[in-house]
């Protein structure tokens, strides 16, 4: 897994881009990641995490992690597409005062993520609960970055 650039550098390559916030698109972002959370806490609760269901969790916690990422960069008017996108997403965390540390362990969900999309990647249960509680410790700053809370 390669390192992480900075978030500018993705903006000097084109990857990023400015233009008019979009607060309906980053709305819609935020109702789907509430939407979201809410299945995977009735999941847990009803299945709980095993070695069998591990790679559904992790993208599960992925997925509603970057969409309040996206969320917030559409409300700052940034726009990421193309190849690197993701990883200029995750980059964003830096900018909005996540730790290092925390950077690079979402930037490790985000690898591991792809890998389960394309390549056949399994993960087990310890991983996806370190991802799920990972989400849980980074949400309330997520949602302070979208006034939220």
């Amino acid at each position: 897994m390669k390192s992480l650039r900075s978030f500018d550098d993705y903006g000097k390559e084109g990857i990023v881009r400015r233009g008019s916030p979009d607060k309906e698109r980053a709305k819609s972002l935020i109702a789907e990641s509430e939407r979201k959370l809410a299945s995977l806490k009735e999941r847990l609760e009803k299945i709980g995490i095993k070695d069998e269901n591990a790679n559904d969790y992790v993208e599960y916690c992925y997925d509603i992690m970057m969409q309040m990422v996206r969320a917030k960069m559409y409300l700052d008017g940034h726009y990421a597409s193309g190849k690197g996108a993701h990883e200029a997403e995750v980059a964003y965390l830096e900018v909005l005062g996540f730790s290092e540390k925390e950077v690079r362990f979402a930037d490790q969900i985000r690898y591991f993520r792809n890998g389960i999309l394309y390549y056949g990647s399994s993960l087990d249960a310890e991983y996806a609960e370190k991802v799920r509680r990972f989400l849980e410790g980074i949400r309330p700053k997520l949602l302070r970055a979208l006034g939220k809370r």
